[in-house]
């Protein structure tokens, strides 16, 4: 008999990037990168659980902006291309390392890593990975969540309450329509909540959301069991709360695992290593260099000079950290256990990219994990965090206090200096969305059009990423003008409905290009 649950969470998140008026987009590639690093590696470990009867169970959000483009054609059709060219560069590297064994057999690996993805996509999910997860979720495997719609964050829209309602409601509403059931969780954009939001949640039927431990730990009343169980809110809505060593032993890149020299160096890439002329056709046409996935070296330690990667070792190395984590939960849970009077559950919430892309192996950590889990113990169950709620009902009541991730917990990652200009904007946008709800409440036609574009673009504007690419200062001028663009085609539309004066090509262009949410209706920012 198990002594406390495990629930592994995973956040697969990415920005809206779609862009059909250019032939290729450079932040295309965030995209096209994880399925094959992520969601193809994690699909397969699926398969493979469930091929070999291993009993396995994971939380996992999918966002409304990443559903949206892995169910986009255009998308789609890009991917096929981005990955063939991966196939072909993967044949020419063959070749070019035929006198180099340790390089030839990365080459080869690769190869037949691309085709599989490849296989994967088009042939086995038909494209659309979104099938995939559900197909998990349907067999009771896997429990997907939703997000906010476009990942805004939530405490700092809490002057327009309406902004806070529509982000939840397109986003059920969107879940419904790509899984074909209602969400039962949501994993809050950046974790973060502000007091109230949980009766937002209740309105649109969610019955979980997750935050960070601090969140919890300094909630009203103080829970008597800390993180290691759930609270429900005064609303009913539960809250659970992370755990952070577990957490700590995987994403930390100073103490976690993913920092072993063994592992696959992320940052040596043939598209930087290579002569120019060579890798030209594989990067961008402008000439920018780009990660191409082929990296033919492991992390080594704190040197510029690097070893070639054994992938043999890799994988003796994440069935090693795989066992050292089920150990070390084993005695949390047995200490808890012991301390609490109950079973514990220790909440463990990842980035999913974290796994394959910046980790190479994180999935194949995750799929000794679950084995070690199923054949090697009997402390631990793995569980889902709404399967937690079913087989234990009685939670305490309490408040979770305000609260986020990232650096300090309390929004200052999207609140600071380099993006702080933008909020008077997003604040009139939103004042100004409900505005036009109220004047034109039943709107047909060409109106109606600019009306629900006027959503979309307000929607876009709200995301989380702007202001948290701002504050790494990684691809600023893009975020910024992602920004502005929205903004300006959300006033642009505005001024044009407010005058009667439709632009029907401007209208068009911009549907077009920001097609996100096809079905939306912009009744939703009506109070």
């Amino acid at each position: 008999m198990e002594k406390g649950y495990l629930a592994l969470v995973l956040h697969a998140h990415l920005p809206y990037v779609r862009h059909p008026e250019f032939s290729e987009f450079l932040e295309e590639d965030w995209l096209f990168e994880a399925i094959t690093e992520t969601y193809i590696p994690l699909l397969n470990m699926f398969e493979g659980l469930l091929r070999d009867g291993v009993d396995f169970h994971l939380t996992m959000s999918i966002t409304p902006t990443l559903a949206s483009m892995l169910t986009d054609e255009l998308l789609q059709d890009r991917y096929i291309k981005h990955i063939e060219s991966l196939i072909e560069l993967s044949y020419k590297e063959i070749e070019r390392t035929r006198w180099e064994p340790e390089f030839n057999q990365l080459a080869h690996m690769y190869n037949r890593k691309f085709i599989e993805a490849r296989v994967a996509f088009a042939e086995r999910y038909h494209r659309n990975l979104c099938d995939g997860f559900k197909k998990f979720q349907d067999l009771g495997k896997i429990e997907i969540i939703t997000c906010g719609a476009t990942h805004g964050f939530l405490p700092l829209m809490e002057i327009n309450r309406t902004a806070v309602k529509a982000q939840i409601k397109v986003a059920v509403a969107h879940y419904e329509k790509i899984f074909g059931r209602r969400p039962r969780g949501i994993w809050l954009p950046e974790c973060g909540y502000q007091p109230g939001d949980d009766q937002v949640l209740k309105e649109e039927g969610i019955r979980f959301f997750l935050v960070d431990t601090h969140g919890i730990l300094h909630g009203s009343p103080r829970p008597k069991y800390g993180v290691f169980a759930p609270v429900y809110c005064k609303s009913g809505v539960a809250a659970f709360g992370r755990d952070m060593d577990s957490s700590k032993a995987v994403w930390s890149a100073e103490e976690g695992y993913p920092g072993d020299y063994n592992y696959r160096d992320f940052y040596r890439d043939v598209g930087f290593d290579l002569d120019l002329d060579y890798i030209r056709p594989y990067i961008h046409s402008d000439g920018i260099r780009i990660n191409t996935g082929i990296k033919y070296f492991r992390i080594t330690g704190r040197t510029n000079h690097k070893e070639p990667y054994n992938p043999q070792c890799a994988l003796d190395t994440a069935a090693s950290h795989a066992g050292n984590f089920m150990f070390n939960r084993e005695k949390q849970i047995e200490h808890l256990y012991e301390w609490l009077g109950k079973k514990p559950l220790i909440v463990s919430p990842y980035d999913a990219e974290l796994y394959g892309h910046w980790w190479y192996e994180g999935p194949e950590f995750l799929n000794f994990l679950f084995r070690k889990i199923f054949y090697d113990q009997k402390t631990i169950k793995t569980t889902t965090l709404s399967d937690y709620l079913e087989e234990n009902p009685r939670n305490q009541v309490s408040t979770p206090s305000l609260s986020s991730w990232g650096y300090k917990g309390y929004a200052e990652v999207w609140l600071e200096g380099s993006n702080d200009w933008m909020y008077r904007h997003l604040h009139m946008a939103a004042d100004r969305m409900v505005e036009l709800a109220k004047l034109y409440p039943n709107a047909g036609g060409e109106l109606k059009r600019a009306l629900n574009q006027c959503a979309r673009e307000l929607l876009l504007a709200q995301s989380s990423d702007w202001a948290f690419i701002m504050k790494t200062g990684t691809v600023v001028p893009y975020a910024v003008k992602r920004f502005n663009d929205h903004i300006e085609r959300f006033t642009g539309l505005y001024n044009s409905i407010k005058e009667n004066r439709i632009d029907q090509p401007y209208l068009s262009d911009i549907e077009y290009k920001d097609n996100l949410f096809p079905d939306i209706d912009y009744g939703v920012y009506r109070q």
